[in-house]
């Protein structure tokens, strides 16, 4: 049997290359909005990231979230994504 191929993303953190089901989708939605999509599906320009706060603030800190969502963060979406990813559970404590 053919093993399943597993897709990865790059992190715009860290830039490693990891599987898509360990990071984390930050999403620019048609209109503008940008989240965290836990589900992975939300229409939009999506960027990954670590389930890990230093990738977050790396990526904040190089611009490289708002290069690759083509948005101005504003200080309230920063905050929110901070709180959002500190909310998540922590990597592999998750049922799979």
């Amino acid at each position: 049997m053919k093993p399943k191929k597993i897709p990865m993303r790059m992190c715009v953190g860290c830039r490693e290359m990891k599987p898509k089901r360990e990071l984390i989708r930050v999403v620019r939605s048609p209109k503008g909005e940008v989240s965290m999509d836990a589900t992975g599906k939300k229409p939009g320009r999506g960027a990954y990231l670590c389930r890990d706060a230093a990738c977050l603030a790396r990526a904040l800190k190089q611009k490289q979230l708002e290069r690759q969502l083509e948005v101005q963060l504003s200080p309230e979406v920063v905050a929110q994504l901070q709180q959002t990813l500190a909310s998540l559970p922590a990597p592999g404590t998750e049922d799979a």
